[in-house]
């Protein structure tokens, strides 16, 4: 392969001449990704209380999002546009001037520009990450690249919240902001004129501009299902979410007339094509699983009275559950790929059972062990449905179909999000409400989500027995 050679032997391998500041790059670029969100989560009640805003809070979440959603989706194409090095050395300059922004804001409005541009430079940094790791590593080494990947968002639970309340406790949240604006700088600067990466893709495999028309329509999109979820009444929410979905489904038509410019593969959420089952799968379970971030420390707090902070790293614990098994399973062989990624996606569907018994009234400890579960369950398959995914993408998809992966995982939490949003709110969430409402929400919020995770799991069926076979985009359908 051009680029970086890496014979499959070990980690020893990745210490090779220019592999491992390769893979220190990545680290970095995903870094800043990860962080982000428990930073701004942890500086949130110290930036209100300074510059107001309360009601914009979950917008801040949203456009977030919306942008990593864009950067993901338009991140292969302009990596085969500009060639790697460039898109990275971009991604990381947006992210800059959205912290600076986030930083210099004197009411949340002006904030929210900067959490917009923050999500499309962390977005595009992640779906990039995901493309250099398909291009820079062999197949063989992926496996201990992505759990060395892996590893890091795992620290990021713990590092994130502990530099936000640093700073939060110093009433210097403007610090945080740029603090991350300086990592992005420096980043920016060490791919432009300091990094082994090299502009291996294919520059002419995609001509013209970007197509913004496009990027619109799938932006548009997401927001309003988004919105969707915000305030529950009938006839709001029902005309919100069809809007959403109609405008989804107008950009899967027009992404499909474009050509050499599609931002996504080939039928991107077909299960009769191996990459199509694969992102249904990835689709659909971060779906089902957005409900333990989204309102487990709520939860936890009114039904099994522990602290905020006891309650997030509760949470936090899916993030070293997929971190430490990650690392575990990261020597197996590629004929060991099927099997894990089966069994990680019947893990994930145990766990939301789990939470669906446990949160209501179960014992803490018992929803400790789901926490950890649904980390295991992500971290004992992602790896291999990239390197499958890889294995499977045709001439010249490589970098779609690996920006693909993020790019659906993110429009999973969002879509997830907004349907969660009106189960929960059509149950009976507030602020302050009894135990027995809150009993009912922390049951139907995961029991909702089984039948995504049903979805899911005959996706990832598929996926496997397409990808034993072969079966990529470009195939005709399985019968």
């Amino acid at each position: 392969m051009s680029g970086i050679e890496q014979r499959a032997g070990g980690w020893r391998e990745l210490r090779s001449e220019g592999t491992l500041g390769c893979l220190l790059l990545v680290c970095f670029g995903v870094w800043l990704h990860a962080a982000d969100g428990l930073l701004v989560a942890t500086m949130m009640p110290r930036i209100i209380g300074d510059i107001g805003g309360a009601r914009l809070v979950s917008w801040t979440i949203s456009l977030y999002e919306i942008g990593s959603i864009v950067a993901g989706a338009s991140g292969a194409f302009l990596c085969m546009r500009y060639g790697l090095r460039a898109a990275m050395a971009a991604a990381a300059l947006v992210y800059m001037i959205g912290c600076a922004i986030s930083a210099l804001a004197p009411a949340m409005e002006v904030m929210l520009l900067g959490r917009l541009a923050q999500g499309v430079g962390g977005g595009g940094l992640t779906a990039l990450s995901f493309i250099a790791v398909s291009l820079l590593f062999s197949r063989a080494a992926m496996p201990r690249v992505m759990a060395a990947v892996s590893a890091l968002w795992g620290i990021s639970a713990f590092i994130g919240p502990l530099v936000g309340g640093v700073f939060a406790d110093a009433q210097l949240w403007r610090g945080g902001f740029w603090f991350f604006a300086a990592q992005a700088a420096a980043l920016a600067a060490w791919i432009g004129f300091g990094s082994a990466l090299t502009a291996r893709a294919n520059k002419a495999a995609a001509s013209g501009g970007l197509p913004l028309g496009r990027v619109a329509v799938l932006s548009a999109g997401v927001l309003a299902i988004a919105s969707a979820g915000i305030e529950v009444t009938p006839l709001r929410t029902t005309l919100f979410l069809a809007a959403g979905f109609l405008l989804l489904g107008l950009f899967l038509r027009l992404d499909g007339r474009g050509g050499s410019s599609r931002l996504l593969p080939a039928r991107p959420l077909d299960p009769r094509t191996g990459l199509g089952a694969a992102l249904l799968m990835v689709f659909c379970f971060s779906a089902a699983t957005i409900p333990m971030s989204l309102y487990g420390p709520l939860l936890f707090t009114r039904l099994h009275g522990i602290s905020a902070l006891t309650a997030g790293y509760i949470v936090a614990l899916s993030s070293i559950g997929w971190s430490v098994m990650a690392v575990a399973v990261a020597g197996a062989q590629e004929r060991h790929d099927g099997p894990l990624i089966l069994g990680g996606m019947a893990v994930l569907t145990v766990s939301i059972l789990g939470f669906m018994l446990t949160v209501p009234g179960g014992s803490l400890w018992l929803v400790t062990v789901c926490a950890a579960l649904e980390g295991v369950g992500f971290g004992m398959s992602w790896t291999f449905v990239l390197r499958r995914v890889t294995a499977l993408a045709p001439a010249g998809e490589t970098e779609r179909a690996s920006a693909a992966l993020p790019t659906l995982q993110r429009l999973g939490y969002a879509l997830g999000a907004a349907y969660t949003g009106i189960v929960a709110n059509a149950t009976g969430i507030a602020d302050r409400m009894e135990r027995s409402t809150a009993q009912a929400v922390g049951f139907w919020i995961f029991a909702a989500c089984l039948p995504l995770a049903a979805i899911g799991l005959f996706a990832a069926w598929r996926f496997v027995r397409l990808a034993r076979a072969g079966v990529g985009s470009d195939s005709q359908p399985s019968r």
